[in-house]
């Protein structure tokens, strides 16, 4: 089966702009994040997709390969619906990995692709959280799923509700590393936003609404996802890190 990652990295984050050029430790954040990639067992190629030049550039001269694509996408598949697209070999499965964490574990990559096969449309992964404080936080994206582990839901808010509490309730948050079938990904990239989706502003949700199946997944390890400034030197005070720009 062949995979390819492909990373988005816009240059005009409205929380965090630049923040693809920040340099930590030595190395930018978008580097690190196609490092990481490439450690995977499971992808035959890695890939990155920008809108912007200096992002090109940088990503071109440390010898990744980089696609340009247009600023006007309005959301990372979007980005890799073109990036696909742009490439002349065939791939069987896409997968979009966060440019915003430059921590983005291999193992996490592999294991969404060892669950792929011809009738999986879509993927994702989830870790079990049991902090109750983490469940309030609309920052925290919970997700449900049937018993054949296809999401049935994403939000924001609280679910399930835990109305009847054991002791011993668990929910899972979502992990935003996401696999597409080729074919799927073309499709989806066509597709009108969707009433819930505006409502939850999670781009997942017009998959779901407009019929497309999105198997989930179990992962024990954590995501360090980084949307702006503080999340960064929250980021680099626990792993003891400095951070500087890339001229």
């Amino acid at each position: 089966m062949r995979i390819l990652g492909i990373i988005p990295a816009r240059f005009a984050s409205t929380r965090f702009p630049g923040k693809p050029l920040v340099n930590i430790n030595g190395k930018s954040m978008v580097r690190r994040v196609y490092d990481q990639a490439l450690k995977s067992n499971s992808l035959r190629d890695v890939i990155v997709a920008t809108d912007d030049e200096r992002i090109f550039d940088h990503v071109s001269a440390f010898g990744g390969q980089v696609a340009m694509t247009s600023p006007n996408h309005k959301n990372g598949t979007e980005r890799c619906g073109e990036a696909i697209n742009s490439i002349d070999e065939n791939f069987d499965f896409v997968v979009n990995i966060q440019g915003d964490e430059p921590f983005v574990s291999p193992k996490q990559i592999d294991l969404i692709c060892s669950r792929l096969n011809k009738d999986v449309e879509m993927a994702t992964l989830m870790k079990k959280v049991t902090d109750h404080n983490k469940f309030t936080s609309a920052n925290c994206i919970k997700v449900v799923f049937d018993t054949s582990y296809n999401a049935l839901y994403f939000s924001r808010s609280s679910i399930p509700n835990f109305k009847n509490s054991r002791g011993d309730d668990s929910f899972f948050k979502h992990i935003g590393v996401y696999a597409y079938r080729s074919d799927i990904l073309k499709r989806i990239v066509l597709l009108p936003p969707t009433p819930l989706e505006l409502a939850e502003s999670l781009e997942q949700l017009r998959w779901l609404e407009s019929g497309y199946k999105i198997k989930v997944f179990e992962t024990s390890e954590e995501s360090h996802s980084i949307d702006t400034p503080e999340d960064l030197e929250h980021l680099l005070e626990n792993f003891g890190l400095q951070k500087t720009m890339i001229d």
